[in-house]
């Protein structure tokens, strides 16, 4: 073969072979990703479905989680507890004469960005503007739902009792509504946003009210970490070994949670991310999700089967805004959008109770309350990623269609997940869902459950333990 054919064969390789992204920590933060680094991530082999011509939104349901927050306050001493152990460390590592050129600048002196700060988990200026600007575009999208004057019965919004999920709510009314009010230079409006309390809130705090929920997640607490250890150990080695300095377990699990937090609040991703290999990150991430996976979705049908009030809510809205359009109800007197304002620990089953991120054998297996395999460890592929369920201002938007014209269904239900339609493995991977294929295949089978019996009720056999076995 001569050299210029070889060459040419080299550049149409180079030319049609698949671009190699580079690695971006921020994409790979479990569940404290930042809304913006991972949310138009999506599954590009999917070809989401053309809505039929004569459609038209008649109802928006969303279910989204707060937007970016701050650490809690016991995550902010875990930091400071981390400065002073890096400081003893570097200090005995000269003492005994060590090597010390390995060591990154960075860590010499170094102290919590959060020292002295007495509150924390508070919504950062970076969550406002991701519900904001989440809410214009909903509204530009949607112009035909939210064309109405603001009245709280048209419009609902609700959202926890904890501070960072009522802001949210506040940050994205104020962008659904901007322009529309007579307050300030920004035309801005008031509007309501509604709680439950804490105690007894089965709709959005489900998880806080469910006894047997509580019980498991602390029995299954010790197994978890069992599970997750071989990784730290692995990395824990790796990282003595790369920088000449005696790291703990406890140090590299503290290091990998500011990795997160300056990725995500402060965009730093050369220091304590720095510290780690793309591969050790991946693992890293891999154990943050298969810790959700376990004790928050699919890893037990009661992490979901608690949220059902949360999905009859959903349904029953659907229903009544059926009823308002084959009733010819009067213009504003119905309700156009419920929007709901929450946590990952709701957002997370409730996608599970969609069935989202599955594959068709798999949501056959929750119908039958079966325990889903671990997703698998990294290089592997997953379809289960903290970062893409549930990131900062994760979002799950069903969207009621009336179609007249079609033939096969009046009313169709669209799934949007973090804006992007989404397959249901229930409605043979479509994202656009007959509303009776919906009702029937989707929502039917988990209206079986009744919230008190699933949460307080006896449990008949004690819990089985995940085991290193079943990754």
């Amino acid at each position: 073969m001569g050299i210029a054919t070889f060459l040419i064969i080299l550049l149409f390789l180079f030319k049609h072979s698949a671009p190699v992204e580079p690695f971006d920590v921020r994409q790979h933060l479990s569940t404290v990703s930042r809304y913006g680094a991972v949310k138009d991530i999506a599954d590009r082999t999917f070809v989401p479905s053309n809505v039929p011509d004569g459609c038209s939104p008649i109802h928006l349901n969303l279910v989204a989680r707060h937007g970016t927050r701050s650490p809690t306050k016991k995550r902010m001493r875990e930091l400071d507890k981390l400065a002073t152990h890096l400081e003893l460390l570097l200090r005995d590592a000269k003492e005994q004469n060590l090597s010390l050129k390995k060591v990154p600048a960075w860590l010499w002196g170094w102290q919590s960005p959060w020292k002295g700060k007495v509150t924390g988990g508070e919504l950062t200026d970076v969550g406002e503007v991701e519900l904001y600007h989440l809410a214009l575009r909903i509204r530009e999208r949607f112009l035909d739902l939210f064309n109405e004057e603001y009245h709280p019965d048209i419009y609902t919004i609700k959202a926890t009792q904890v501070p960072r999920a009522s802001a949210s709510a506040v940050a994205f009314g104020m962008g659904l509504f901007s322009g529309n009010g007579s307050l300030g230079p920004g035309h801005h409006r008031a509007f309501a946003v509604t709680s439950e309390s804490r105690a007894s809130d089965i709709l959005l705090r489900f998880f806080d009210c469910c006894q047997n929920y509580k019980d498991f997640k602390k029995s299954q607490g010790p197994a978890v970490d069992e599970l997750k250890e071989p990784i730290f150990d692995e990395i824990t080695a790796a990282l003595r070994k790369r920088y000449g300095l005696n790291f703990t377990k406890q140090d590299t699990s503290s290091l990998w949670f500011l990795c997160k937090q300056e990725a995500s609040l402060l965009d730093i991703t050369d220091q304590a991310c720095g510290l780690f290999s793309p591969s050790e990150i991946a693992l890293l991430e891999w154990t943050d999700d298969l810790e959700h996976f376990i004790l928050k979705a699919y890893g037990k049908s009661l992490n979901y089967q608690m949220g059902v009030p949360l999905l009859k809510d959903v349904f029953e809205s659907m229903e009544e805004a059926i009823k308002a359009k084959e009733e010819n109800y009067a213009p504003h007197s119905y309700e156009k959008a419920r929007l709901r304002f929450t946590h990952a620990e709701t957002v997370v089953p409730f996608s599970c109770l969609l069935g989202l991120f599955l594959e068709q054998s798999e949501f056959e297996q929750i119908q039958r309350e079966e325990p889903l395999k671990y997703p698998p460890k990294p290089p592997q592929k997953r379809n289960w990623k903290g970062s893409t369920v549930a990131p900062f201002a994760g979002n799950n938007m069903l969207v009621l269609y009336s179609c007249p014209a079609t033939s096969s269904s009046k009313y169709f239900v669209q799934i949007l997940h973090n804006e992007h339609p989404i397959p249901m493995p229930g409605c043979g991977n479509s994202d656009l869902c007959p509303f009776d294929v919906f009702k029937e295949r989707i929502v039917a089978p988990h209206m079986k459950h009744e919230y008190h019996a699933v949460c307080n009720a006896k449990l008949e056999k004690p819990e089985e333990k995940p085991t290193k076995s079943d990754l």
